[in-house]
């Protein structure tokens, strides 16, 4: 890298900073200027040589200890046994006339396309990697010579330098800065410090010779000490669950013969609860048919500005819940009319022009009379907390209880027939793509959200039911407690009362909550001590234009970007369904000609 260049430095090389780097080499040739051949350094080479003529180009470093294009999360170096939550046709890293931005669309495959597999496939991770690292090497290789790439395999410690000048990135383990005229942080999901809670449990576990496994990636976390046979709380049902339980019972040599588990002999056995006290719904398995509904309808563009231009702010349980449920609630029934209306007892026209105009109590009045069946009538808190209201005398009965409830669920989405299920699902992206703009809205929203829309795969369900059958996994129920107590965990639940389980070994099946002052990301931490700014929930701020990082006055600092789920713009995932909008790649554009303006404009002034 050469003295003197432009450079800009991208701290996080996953699928977020992969994108990223997308969009800035789409948009290269429109705001930066200048051609050549194809060029670049990729991992950790040596790079090209400068463009040619009056472009002088600019550097970009690449910061991460993981490998680029998967990063942690996505590293080709795990377990083969860890899937996707996403069927591979449903998964790509490029852009498409879908997506609200002003740069060009670059086409490229989808995983399923690019791997050679079957779209319906739930492919494991380390495939996804494979295709990660293809889309960061294609997009380098793809970048004139006067761009140059290097990837630096470390952590950045912090980032100094005056808001009018250059900043400085340290790294660790390196003497000296990286000199940078932007920095753009892409740093994924984070860990986090233990909240005081988990300080307490971790303290008890140590005093008493107990096992207690924190917040974690589960696959990196150490679940040597978790012993075969014996008893383990579970205190969490969502997808850390879900490869927590692969990894205890195949990842420990047991297999699938049909429906049934047979057992190796080294597993532990699971109690397995959560503040709802089942699993996230079921990934749905038949493909759309017929026509969409037309979304947004009730909570789209015009709806979020006016939020956005109250004086007083808005509450979100007020003002922005009821149009989400009304859009979702249109999704529905417009499938259920559509394709169903042999189970309807209305003209479509009729019941859409009186559902537009009513408020949530005239809704409810209008379904029943339109909709006899209560199982086709949309009940987004039944859907949400299925067992609140129920209760089990026993512990066999809340076994037999629960996989009733998960084979229902599993049969209602795999069946054409539920298909305003899938209309739903539509309706939660659709919905997704306008909340981005509203910034930090609290975390019921993605915890709803990912309830519905990111549930495991139905092959994951119905092995957790043959597990639940083998014995091996075991039901405790909702708003699942756990106490510290007479040298034991002891684990209570709601929804069966007289119902209690110890075990001496807990494990928070969940990922750590990093907010800005409890990340282990001293980076981060550094930045929110010196005067970034942060939202209720600890999420760093930025610029929604174009992901700036704000000051506590609301200032947007002009050289730092940041991008990802630490930030108010977390957004959807860093890839996304094809032809969905893609909020995150609309984000990774706007910050990419941000940045190129920017350093097109440093390299104008320093040839003048």
């Amino acid at each position: 890298m050469s003295a003197g260049r432009p450079a800009l430095v991208i701290v996080g090389a996953g699928p977020r900073g992969t994108g990223l780097l997308e969009r800035i080499a789409a948009n290269l040739p429109e705001l930066y200027g200048g051609s050549g051949a194809a060029g670049g350094e990729g991992a950790g080479g040596t790079g090209g040589v400068a463009g040619a003529g009056d472009d002088p180009g600019f550097d970009i470093h690449l910061v991460d200890p993981h490998p680029p294009g998967g990063g942690r999360i996505w590293r080709e170096e795990q377990s083969p046994l860890l899937w996707m939550n996403s069927q591979a046709q449903d998964v790509t890293m490029f852009t498409d006339e879908t997506v609200a931005m002003d740069g060009p669309v670059v086409e490229g495959p989808t995983l399923h396309e690019w791997a050679d597999l079957d779209g319906r496939v739930f492919a494991d991770r380390q495939r996804q990697g494979g295709y990660l690292r293809w889309v960061y090497e294609r997009t380098v290789d793809a970048l004139p010579p006067g761009i140059r790439v290097r990837h630096h395999r470390r952590r950045a410690l912090r980032v100094e330098g005056p808001r009018g000048g250059r900043q400085q990135v340290w790294l660790e383990g390196v003497a000296r800065p990286l000199a940078a005229d932007l920095v753009v942080l892409t740093l994924g999901h984070l860990d986090a410090e233990p909240d005081d809670e988990q300080r307490d449990l971790a303290a008890y576990a140590e005093r008493h010779h107990l096992v207690h496994l924190p917040p974690d990636f589960t696959a990196d976390s150490d679940l040597s000490a978790l012993e075969a046979r014996e008893p383990v709380l579970v205190r969490g049902f969502g997808l850390a669950f879900v490869d927590l339980m692969v990894l205890l019972t195949e990842g420990r040599g047991g297999r699938y013969e049909g429906d049934t588990y047979i057992p190796s002999g080294r597993e532990p056995i699971m109690y397995v609860g959560s503040r709802r006290g089942v699993p996230y719904h079921s990934k749905i398995g038949y493909d759309w048919e017929g026509e969409r509904p037309p979304l947004p309808r009730f909570l789209g563009p015009a709806e979020i500005d006016g939020l956005l231009a109250r004086p007083d702010g808005f509450d979100f349980r007020r003002d922005v819940q009821p149009l989400i449920e009304k859009e979702l609630g249109f999704a529905h029934y417009h499938r259920l009319f559509a394709a169903h209306s042999e189970r309807t007892r209305m003209a479509w026209t009729d019941f859409e022009e009186k559902y537009a105009a009513a408020d949530s109590a005239e809704i409810q009045a209008l379904v029943a009379s339109a909709v006899p069946d209560p199982g086709d009538r949309l009940d987004l808190a039944a859907l949400d907390h299925p067992l609140d209201d129920v209760r089990f005398t026993s512990s066999e009965e809340l076994q037999a209880g629960l996989r009733a409830y998960i084979e229902e669920d599993l049969t209602r989405r795999h069946d054409p027939a539920g298909s305003p299920d899938l209309a739903v699902f539509l309706g939660l992206l659709s919905v997704y793509g306008q909340l981005v703009r509203l910034g930090d809205i609290g975390p019921w929203w993605h915890g709803f959200f990912s309830c519905l829309a990111s549930g495991p795969p139905g092959p994951r369900l119905r092995q957790l039911l043959a597990l639940s059958r083998a014995g091996i996994l075991r039901f405790v129920g909702a708003d699942m407690t756990v106490t510290a107590e007479d040298g034991v965990f002891r684990a209570h639940s709601a929804t069966a009362p007289g119902v209690s389980v110890e075990a001496r070994a807990l494990v928070e099946a969940r990922l750590p909550h990093p907010t800005v002052e409890r990340t282990c990301d001293p980076l981060l931490r550094r930045l929110y001590a010196e005067g970034a700014a942060a939202t209720p929930e600890g999420l760093l701020a930025v610029d929604p234009v174009d992901s700036r990082v704000l000051d506590r006055s609301g200032t947007p600092h002009p050289r730092r970007f940041a991008l990802g789920p630490h930030t108010d713009a977390r957004g959807s995932g860093a890839f996304t369904r094809p032809r969905t909008g893609g909020p995150a790649f609309r984000q990774n554009d706007a910050a990419a000609r941000a940045a190129l303006a920017f350093l097109r404009a440093l390299s104008c002034r320093a040839a003048a």
